[in-house]
């Protein structure tokens, strides 16, 4: 029988401390969640700053400003998505900071999520670069609102979109094409799906500005608290 010699016990050892200091980081590393209290019940959002940085950034100080605290979901349309985050309960849309960089491509070349059912993502105008504080969930799978990420190359040897193969494109043009860049999912309901699934299916009309997919009945946010 071979005996283990004391330095083997101590490079056994010092092995194991190294890893242990190794794995440390990693539990360390948790995504921040955000409970969302709302008239119609409460949910948790967990938001992913690894995959988009300054889209998350930029959610989480309008949670800290208390910025979303009174503002209502002011559009909601089954099968499709919930909307919130910009208008008081008297449809005054609130003040916001300078819009926040579009990363849908980024994230979604760093392995993020796409708008499937339970992620959240950010409201914008026709301009991909004008998200601001407004965003949504989405309560189905909306393919369509998927960035398209553009290959490597200058040209672009082959590039497909809409099931059209495009081959030796200048990638400024790809760079520059507005409907490639889809919306930014940066986060996903991680709690209280059913409380969405609610909200998606009240009856909605004109309201405010709005001329329709209002809810009748007003969806407040009576509070978003960072929680993790």
């Amino acid at each position: 029988m071979l005996l283990q010699s004391p330095c083997s016990h101590v490079r056994r050892a010092l092995l194991a401390a190294s890893l242990v200091v190794v794995a440390l980081p990693a539990l360390a590393t948790t995504a921040p969640r955000v409970k969302f209290s709302t008239s119609a019940g409460d949910f948790v959002v967990e938001v992913y700053p690894d995959k988009a940085p300054k889209t998350v950034e930029n959610f989480l100080q309008y949670v800290k400003d208390k910025h979303y605290d009174g503002t209502i979901f002011h559009r909601v349309i089954d099968n499709f998505m919930v909307q919130g985050g910009g208008f008081d309960t008297k449809y005054n849309q609130k003040p916001t900071r300078a819009p926040v960089e579009h990363e849908g491509q980024a994230a979604l070349a760093k392995g993020g999520d796409r708008n499937v059912v339970g992620t959240l993502a950010m409201a914008r105008t026709g301009d991909p670069q004008s998200a601001t504080a407004q965003f949504f969930i989405n309560v189905k799978d909306n393919a369509f609102l998927d960035p398209t990420v553009i290959p490597p190359g200058d040209p672009v040897p082959k590039f497909e979109y809409q099931g059209r193969v495009y081959e030796n494109t200048p990638r400024d043009k790809l760079v520059g094409a507005s409907q490639l860049f889809g919306y930014t999912v940066f986060g996903k309901v991680v709690s209280g799906m059913d409380v969405v699934n609610k909200m998606k299916s009240t009856p909605t009309g004109a309201g405010g500005p709005f001329p329709s997919d209002v809810p009748k009945t007003p969806i407040v946010i009576n509070s978003a608290t960072l929680v993790k």
